[in-house]
C-alpha cells in the first residue's frame, strides 16, 4: 500500500469517532442519579419564561438578567393556539417566532427545557388549545378521540420539526421535551392518549431525547400522569416538605435524577381577589433545602409577563384572570429586578459560579400624563364596520364556536315579544352566559347578567323594543375537566316564563377594525370636554368606543420608554394602542389597575392613538373624561375577594393558600 493511501485510510477510520466523540449529548444516568450533559454529570437550575407573554423586543433582556442570576436554562411553554388560530393556518413570524427565541437563548448560554403541550394550562386560554377544537361539540380533548387526535398530530408535525432542529444533540439549546402537562390532575386517564403522544414525540424528535411528565407531588397524581419510556418529574411550593415531595416522584422513578420542574416563585391572580404575594423568604429556604438535596429545579415563574389581549384563562368555579402575569415572580412583569430576584440568585450562589459582570438594569418608565378621551358610538351604534361577515338569523342564540369567533365579544339582538310595563325578569336559567352579558332596550342600558354571579335582571319596554345583548368572553377555562368551556349565550334566556327566540346573531372584528382605524375614521367626535353634567354618573351605559391621542415630542432624548395606562372613574373594558390590544382593564374589581404597555408599541414620529371600549360606565358624563400614563404599576389594589375560588388541601396548589392566608 502506498503511504500516501495508507495515510488516508487512517484518516477515514478515525473521523467518524471524532465526530461521535464531540456531537453534544444529554442523556440520565440511572446509576448515577443524574443528567449526564456531554458525558458529565449535569444539574440544571432554571426558570421559566412564556415567550408569548413579553414582546419580542425585550426576550433578550429577560433572557440576559435570567442568566445573570445564575440560571443555566429556562423553562418554556408553546400555546397551541397562539400558533394555530384557525385549522392549517400557522403562524410563527414577529412575538410567534418561537425559533428565533431559541437562537436567542442558545446565543447568550441558556439551556431550554421545552413543553410543548399539546396542553398546557399556563393560565392561558383554554390551556392552550385552541377553541375551534369545539367545533365537534361532545370531543373528549386530551383523549385518544380521533378527532381531538387527527388535530393534534397535525399541529405537532408543524411544531416537533422546529424543535428537531434546535435540540441539543443537534446543536440547539433544547435539553429535555415534556409530553403533555400535568396529566395526572385530568379526570380522563387515558394512557392509550400518552403512548400516542409518546410515539408522536418519538417519530419526530428520536430516540436520544429525554421526555419528561411533570405532576403533582403525590402518588395520586402520577398514577395517570406518568407512563413508561418517559421521565417523571414533580412540582411543588415554598413551604413543601421536600423529603416528601420527592419521595413521591421516587414511587414512580426509583433511580435518576430528583426534579422539582415547576417551584412556585408566586402565584397568580383572579380578579375580584387580592394580589397573590409568596414571601421572598419562603421562596429561599425551600430553593435551598432543593439544591441541598442535588435536585433540578425551575423556578416558576422567574418573569410572568403580560397576557396581551385575550389570551387569560380562568379556574372553576368560573374566575377569570386579569391582563397581568406578574406572578411576584423574582422579574417583574415588566423585567424589574426585584428583591425576590438577588435573594434567589444569592442560594444559587452557593451551589454554582455566577456570571460575572454588570446585570442588565431595569428598563426606564415614563409618566406621559393625562389623554383626554372622547366618544365616539355605542358597539350596536358600530354594527355595520365591526361586524365583517354580517348578520345571522337563527330561532336561538348560537355560540361563538358555531359563528366561528374565538375571542372577544358577540352581539345578540332580539325584539320584546311582549309589553313588559312592570319590571319583568330576564334571566338566564341555566347559567348560560358565558362569560358576562351587557343588555340595552332600545339603547339604554338595562343591567348586566354574568356567569355563576347574576343570572336575573328585571326590565321594562314595550313590545317590538329592541334588546341589544353584548357578550363578552372573559376567557376560557384552563384547568381541570371542563376546559371545553363554549362561549356566548350557550343556553336559552327566558323572558318571565317564555323562552326568548327569533335572535340576529353578530359576530364582532374589533380588533381588526381598530387596527385599520375604521372607528374613528367613520365617526365624528362627541365632544365631551367642554363642560361636565353636574348631575352623578349614571349607574350603566350602553358598551361605548372612546378615542384619544397623544404626541411623545422627538426632543427628549429615550423616549419612547415603558409605561402603565390606568382608568380613574372608568369600570371595566378593553384598550388598544396604536391598534394593539394591551388587555382587559377592571378597576372596579380589582386586584390591578394600571396596565402595562412596553414602549415599542409607542411612537416619536407620529401621534399615538388610544382606543378604550367601555362596557359599563365612563366618567364623561360628569368629570374629567381622561386616561393616564404613570411610571408607576399598580395591580394590588384593594379588593374584597369574591372568596369562592378555593382548590383542596390535595392539590398540589394548596401550599399557595396556606402561605397567603
Amino acid at each position: 500500500m502506498a503511504p500516501g493511501v495508507g495515510l488516508m485510510s487512517v484518516l477515514l477510520l478515525t473521523l467518524p469517532l471524532v465526530t461521535f466523540a464531540t456531537k453534544p449529548s444529554f442523556s440520565i444516568d440511572y446509576s448515577q442519579n443524574c443528567f449526564l450533559k456531554d458525558g458529565e454529570p449535569f444539574r440544571y437550575i432554571s426558570g421559566s419564561i412564556h415567550y408569548s407573554r413579553i414582546p419580542s423586543v425585550y426576550w433578550k433582556d429577560r433572557l440576559l438578567k435570567m442568566y445573570m442570576a445564575g440560571l443555566n436554562a429556562i423553562q418554556t411553554y408553546v400555546p397551541w393556539s397562539f400558533h394555530e388560530p384557525v385549522p392549517g393556518q400557522f403562524d410563527f413570524s414577529g412575538d410567534r417566532d418561537l425559533e428565533h427565541f431559541l437562537q436567542l437563548c442558545r446565543d447568550i448560554g441558556l439551556l431550554v427545557i421545552m413543553r410543548p403541550g399539546p396542553y398546557i394550562c399556563a393560565e392561558w386560554d383554554m390551556g392552550g388549545l385552541p377553541s375551534w377544537l369545539l367545533k365537534k361539540k361532545d370531543i373528549l380533548l386530551r383523549s385518544s378521540d380521533p378527532d381531538y387526535l387527527a388535530a393534534v398530530d397535525k399541529w405537532m408535525g408543524q411544531l416537533l420539526p422546529i424543535l428537531n432542529r434546535n435540540l441539543y444533540q443537534n446543536g440547539g439549546p433544547i435539553i429535555t421535551v415534556q409530553v403533555e402537562n400535568e396529566y395526572g390532575s385530568y379526570f380522563a386517564c387515558d394512557y392509550n392518549y400518552m403512548r400516542h403522544l409518546s410515539q408522536l414525540f418519538r417519530a419526530h424528535l428520536g430516540n436520544e431525547v429525554v421526555l419528561f411528565t411533570t405532576d403533582g407531588a403525590g402518588v395520586g397524581y402520577l398514577k395517570c400522569g406518568s407512563l413508561q419510556g418517559i421521565y417523571a418529574t414533580v412540582d411543588f411550593g415554598p413551604g413543601s416538605n421536600v423529603t416528601a415531595a420527592f419521595k413521591a416522584q421516587r414511587h414512580a422513578e426509583p433511580r435518576g435524577p430528583l426534579v422539582n420542574s415547576e417551584f412556585y416563585t408566586g402565584w397568580l391572580d383572579h380578579w375580584g381577589e387580592k394580589h397573590s404575594v409568596v414571601p421572598t423568604a419562603a421562596v429561599v429556604k425551600t430553593l435551598n433545602e432543593i439544591l441541598e438535596v442535588g435536585a433540578n429545579v425551575n423556578l416558576y415563574m422567574f418573569i410572568g409577563g403580560t397576557t396581551f389581549g385575550y389570551w387569560n384563562g380562568a379556574n372553576t368555579p368560573y374566575s377569570p384572570q386579569p391582563t397581568s402575569y406578574d406572578f411576584d415572580a423574582p422579574l417583574t412583569e415588566a423585567g424589574d429586578l426585584t428583591e425576590k430576584y438577588f435573594a434567589i440568585r444569592e442560594v444559587i450562589k452557593m451551589y454554582k459560579e455566577i456570571p460575572g459582570g454588570v446585570l442588565p438594569p431595569s428598563t426606564p418608565k415614563f409618566a406621559y400624563g393625562q389623554v383626554q378621551m372622547k366618544k365616539l358610538k355605542t358597539v350596536s351604534e358600530f354594527l355595520d364596520i365591526l361586524s365583517f361577515s354580517g348578520p345571522v338569523k337563527t330561532l336561538y342564540p348560537l355560540t361563538f364556536t358555531e359563528m366561528n369567533q374565538a375571542f372577544g365579544f358577540m352581539l345578540y339582538q332580539t325584539v320584546l315579544p311582549v309589553s313588559c310595563l312592570k319590571p319583568t325578569p330576564l334571566s338566564s336559567p341555566l347559567n348560560g352566559v358565558h362569560d358576562r352579558a351587557y343588555i340595552s332596550i332600545d339603547g339604554i342600558a338595562a343591567g348586566i347578567l354574568e356567569r355563576n354571579k347574576a343570572l336575573t335582571i328585571n326590565i321594562t319596554g314595550k313590545a317590538g323594543s329592541r334588546v341589544d345583548i353584548l357578550v363578552e368572553n372573559m376567557g376560557t377555562i384552563n384547568y381541570g375537566r371542563e376546559i371545553n368551556d363554549f362561549k356566548g349565550l350557550v343556553f336559552n334566556l327566558t323572558l318571565g316564563a317564555d323562552v326568548l327566540g327569533n335572535w340576529t346573531v353578530y359576530s364582532l372584528s374589533i380588533d381588526e377594525a381598530v387596527h385599520k382605524g375604521l372607528l374613528s375614521a367613520s365617526s365624528g367626535f362627541i365632544s365631551t370636554s367642554s363642560s361636565f353634567n353636574t348631575s352623578p354618573p349614571p349607574a350603566l351605559s350602553p358598551p361605548t368606543f372612546y378615542a384619544g391621542s397623544f404626541i411623545i415630542p422627538d426632543g427628549i432624548p429615550d423616549l419612547p420608554q415603558d409605561t402603565y395606562i390606568q382608568f380613574p372613574n372608568w369600570r371595566k373594558g378593553q384598550v388598544w394602542i396604536n391598534g394593539f390590544n394591551v388587555g382587559r382593564y377592571w378597576p372596579s374589581r380589582g386586584p390591578q389597575i394600571t396596565l402595562f404597555v412596553p414602549a415599542h408599541l409607542l411612537s416619536i414620529s407620529a401621534q399615538n392613538n388610544i382606543t378604550v371600549l367601555e362596557l359599563e360606565a365612563s366618567p364623561c358624563s360628569s368629570g374629567p373624561c381622561t386616561v393616564e400614563f404613570t411610571d408607576t404599576p399598580v395591580i394590588n389594589g384593594t379588593v374584597k375577594s369574591t372568596g369562592h375560588y378555593k382548590k383542596s388541601s390535595t392539590d398540589k396548589t394548596f401550599w399557595s393558600r396556606t402561605i397567603l392566608e
